[in-house]
């Protein structure tokens, strides 16, 4: 039986806010197992892993670069409290972790809303958090390349990193040369509506060059909604139409993706 996880979703956004509930049994009747919401503020971290805990679903906690202007001396122990408080809620409950990642984080030089010197600080005592937290990172990387390069790999000599599984390259839309970069420090790259655009060329070459071990599906919801809903309100029930394009893509059963993409989560976030 095939199933999903969508590992990453915005689902706290307000655009959800009228229909949560019906967007959910549309994810279960497209077989989209679990769900991974993403952050980017301290208040939307603490207000996405209450839905999170409310619903059943995992959630990331962080700091975009969008919004690392808004950090301060204490950030990083309401983000450390929030996770403790998040894993003791999880245990009364009964239920596995609720927090499954730091992200998403980085760099995004595209819009430039946070100074590039702000984002490089966040987004490298972030990566210590995410250590210290024993948890996997959630990358957000544009038009940052070589700076994210220099802090990565200043990570990993000051081993920042977890040593299997160490985070996601979200959204991946870079080339095969810089996937090749980046692929030994263990990353996973996940892909999102935008393979499915009848333009796209370069996400579609690095998904054919990329193992199946690497490889994971997100929608990214509200946003990058795939073909055949592109423009309207994406959501997890599009999931498979971008685990269908990469099964295409890769020359592979629909099965073969939804199984890998589903362990290659499961793995990377300890899901059960």
């Amino acid at each position: 039986m095939i199933s999903w996880i969508d590992t990453h979703v915005h689902l706290q956004d307000d655009r959800y806010d009228d229909d949560l509930e019906a967007v959910l049994e549309r994810a279960k009747e497209a077989s989209v197992e679990k769900i991974v919401l993403a952050t980017s503020s301290l208040e939307d971290s603490k207000y996405t892993v209450e839905l999170a805990l409310k619903h059943g679903l995992y959630s990331t906690i962080g700091i975009h670069p969008h919004d690392a202007k808004t950090f301060n001396d204490s950030s990083i122990d309401e983000l450390r409290d929030l996770a403790k408080w998040a894993e003791n809620e999880a245990k009364a409950r009964g239920r596995d972790p609720v927090v499954v990642a730091v992200g998403e984080i980085g760099l995004d030089y595209h819009y430039d809303f946070s100074p590039r010197d702000t984002q490089r600080h966040v987004f490298y005592e972030q990566m210590k958090l995410a250590k210290e937290l024993n948890l996997p990172i959630v990358f957000h990387l544009r038009e940052a390349f070589k700076d994210f390069l220099d802090l990565i790999e200043k990570a990993k000599e000051e081993d920042l990193f977890l040593a299997e599984y160490p985070g996601i390259v979200h959204c991946y839309s870079g080339s095969v040369e810089t996937a090749k970069l980046l692929m030994p420090y263990g990353f996973m790259f996940g892909f999102d509506g935008p393979i499915t655009f009848k333009n796209a060329r370069q996400p579609i070459e690095v998904v054919d060059w990329l193992p199946l071990d690497r490889l994971l599906v997100e929608t990214d919801g509200p946003y990058l909604t795939p073909v055949p809903y592109r423009g309207k309100r994406n959501e997890p029930a599009y999931l498979p139409y971008i685990g269908e394009k990469m099964a295409e893509i890769k020359g592979v059963s629909v099965e073969q993706i939804a199984k890998e993409t589903t362990r290659n989560a499961k793995n990377v976030f300890r899901l059960r």
